[in-house]
Parts: structure tokens; sequence; C-alpha cells
């Protein structure tokens, strides 16, 4: 056989292998890249040693943006705001959301509390964030109902000042606003039905509420358009429990109101950083879930 027909044969099997790989890889996508954050909370203990390196190794793994659980006087994780968020940016992520907050104050010390929010409002204005968000409540909020329309009034204040400077305010759950009742109904429920939804949007914790006895899927049913936030959570890396039906909540999505999906690891089977890594691939590679 001449030296040419082994060349074109030789081409023509090439073209033909380079073909079928061709088509072999369209049919099994690479996973899509989602718009997923991170609660920095996450990797709390990271952020405390290094926090340039931590944030960097975060845009490493893929996140697309972070909400932040360290504020104090003005800075955030000890560096002014704007520096902050062009870290961030500097390693591909934005800075949308933060965790911060004040406990209900009395007619004695409202107005220093209320100073204080002036204050953080504007260090997270500067920063450019989307929400801010109080992750918490004290013992008061649980105790009596007064003591919750306390709260409610407080935090329908707090959403006023943060509409005033294009900021979204919001509250975060753990499990008693679920399993604690008053007057015959849940806390969280209360805290719906007393917040004004133009000033009050809730960033719905899955994990949370589901530990507290309830089914995220009815109150999205019950109370569309609140949940404008999810902290998508499991008991350590998120899909990794097999025990949270993420597939019903995530076709509840639009009508929940959702706008944001953050990524909050608390417990870990791994080291936090590999932790948030499993978590982002998972979501990445799981079909029912677009975000």
């Amino acid at each position: 056989m001449s030296g040419k027909k082994i060349t074109f044969k030789l081409l023509l099997f090439v073209g033909i292998a380079a073909f079928v790989l061709q088509g072999l890889t369209s049919c099994n996508p690479a996973p899509k890249e989602k718009n997923i954050g991170l609660q920095l909370y996450s990797v709390r203990d990271a952020m405390k040693a290094d926090v340039a390196g931590t944030v960097a190794k975060v845009g490493e793994m893929g996140y697309k943006f972070v909400e932040t659980a360290g504020y104090s006087d003005g800075k955030i994780y000890d560096m002014e705001p704007v520096e902050f968020k062009e870290l961030c940016e500097t390693n591909g992520l934005l800075l949308l959301g933060a965790h911060t907050g004040q406990d209900v104050p009395d007619s004695a010390n409202w107005e220093s509390t209320m100073a204080w929010w002036d204050v953080c409002i504007d260090a997270h204005a500067s920063a450019g964030v989307k929400w801010i968000v109080q992750p918490w409540m004290g013992r008061t909020g649980y105790e009596s109902l007064d003591g919750l329309k306390s709260y409610c009034e407080y935090f329908n204040a707090v959403g006023e000042k943060c509409n005033a400077k294009g900021i979204r305010f919001g509250y975060h759950n753990h499990d008693k606003e679920f399993s604690t009742d008053l007057e015959g109904k849940p806390v969280y429920d209360w805290m719906l039905e007393l917040t004004d939804p133009a000033k009050v949007m809730f960033q719905l914790d899955l994990y949370w509420i589901v530990e507290g006895g309830k089914d995220p899927v009815n109150y999205f049913n019950d109370h569309a358009g609140r949940f404008e936030l999810w902290h998508i959570k499991d008991k350590e890396e998120v899909g990794a429990s097999g025990e949270m039906d993420f597939e019903a909540m995530f076709a509840l999505k639009e009508k929940s109101g959702f706008q944001y999906g953050i990524v909050e690891v608390e417990e870990y089977n791994f080291e936090p950083i590999v932790s948030c890594q499993k978590s982002l691939e998972w979501l990445n590679a799981t079909d029912y879930i677009d975000l």
C-alpha cells in the first residue's frame, strides 16, 4: 500500500474519532456553573486567620458572590467596606449581602441603637451590598407575643432605614422560631404577619426550618413572595445527608419569591473549605436546581 493511501486512511480515522468524541462530549456536557453564593460564616475560622487568602480560595472554588458575617464598628472583617468589596471583586466575587444586627432596644436605648444602624447601613451601602440580614433574635421574641411584637416593630423600623439607602433588610431563622408557639401559633408565623413586606423580607434557612419540624413547601404556598433569600443548607455538606427534599423546595422557587441562593455549612465531614467546595459541586451537578 502506498504512503499516500496510508496517510489518507489515518487522517480519515482521526477525523471520525474526533467526531465521535465530540458527539460523546456534547451528550455529557460539563455541569453548568450556577449563580451561588457563600455565607462566609461557613469558613469563619479561616476568615479570622487570613481574610485575603480565604476570600481567594472561595473565588477559586467557583462561588459567584459572598455574604459576610464580620461587621463591627463601620468595618467588614476589620477592613474598610470599599476595600473589602475590592478584595472580593479581585477574586471574581461580588459582595452582595451581610449578616449583622442588634438586640431589640427599649425606650432608653432606642436612639443609640438606631444610631448604630445608621453607621452600619452607611458602611454597607458604601460597599454596594443588596441586603442586610439579622440572623438572630433574643429571648424577648420567644417569651411573649408582646415581646415578639416589639421585635417586629423594631425590624420594620430598621427595614425602613435600609430602604432609604437602597438596601433590603431581612431576618434569618433557626429552628426555634418554628418549634416555639405563642398563643397557638409558631413564632415565625407571627413574624410573617407582623412585619411589613415592603420593609422586611425573609432569608429562609432550609435546614433549620426542617429541624424545627416544618415544611418549607407549605410556607412557600402560604406566604408566596416573602422568601427572597434562601440559605441552602444540610446537616453537613449540601446534599450529603439525603434527608433534605431539595427537589420539592426548588420546584416552588419562583413562588417563594426567591432571588438568591447562599450556601452555608456549619458542620463538616471535611475541612470547612473542602466542605464548601463539595457543596458547590453538588449544587452545580444537580439538574433540578436552577440558580
